[in-house]
């Protein structure tokens, strides 16, 4: 009865240890999933909007090449993130570019209130850069949803990974959890120079309206 008990105690422990590996290997293949930059590739060709933006707000990309920088993503970085996502959300009203300027594509700022994806992302990089945040750090981006159509956000390039400011949602996502297909945005070092996205590594179009 004794070794009987013993074995049946020394299976139960070998089951407990297989099931709490089995649990950590889990959460490392999650983690491994999820990098936390996205990769860079080689520079493309901006996106028409943004080429047009430049043409009207001319001084803005009248910009000297930049050593690139990261934000350094503490507490209080993350509260300045997280008002300034809520607040343009909040107070900007969707609006296709259609409605609001009769043509199929327009980058602006939604100084009347309105504007589509695009011009939620400049809002809040323009809000983000007056409050003293890197130029560097803010890089508007195309992407494919998941539906396959284009979209634009603004990536946050920070020490603990690339985090999305998405009209979409008031909740701020590390790039690998949004669901996206990342596409291209700006280089770091330039505004003006746009660069492909690919493969994502885990070390440190055109937008349509939305």
């Amino acid at each position: 009865m004794r070794y009987q008990t013993k074995t049946m105690l020394r299976r139960s422990a070998a089951v407990l240890f297989a099931v709490a590996t089995l649990v950590a290997t889990e959460k490392s293949g999650t983690a491994q999933e999820r990098p936390l930059f996205v990769s860079v590739g080689e520079a493309t060709r901006a996106p028409i909007g943004w080429t047009e933006f430049c043409v009207e707000y001319d001084p803005e990309c009248k910009t000297k090449s930049s050593t690139p920088r990261d934000v350094v993503l503490s507490s209080q970085a993350w509260k300045d993130l997280q008002r300034t996502n809520l607040w343009v959300n909040t107070h900007v009203k969707p609006m296709t570019d259609m409605e609001h300027w009769g043509v199929v594509e327009r980058w602006n700022y939604p100084d009347d209130g309105y504007g589509d994806c695009e011009d939620y992302a400049l809002q809040k990089r323009k809000m983000l850069m007056q409050a003293g945040w890197p130029r560097e750090a803010l890089l508007m981006t195309v992407v494919r949803d998941q539906h396959g159509d284009g979209h634009a956000v603004l990536t946050v390039k920070t020490d603990k990974g690339e985090y999305v400011l998405d009209n979409q949602t008031d909740e701020i996502s590390l790039w690998s959890e949004t669901g996206y297909r990342f596409v291209k945005r700006q280089s770091q070092a330039d505004p003006n120079v746009w660069v492909s996205l690919g493969e994502p590594r885990s070390v440190p179009l055109t937008a349509t309206a939305r």
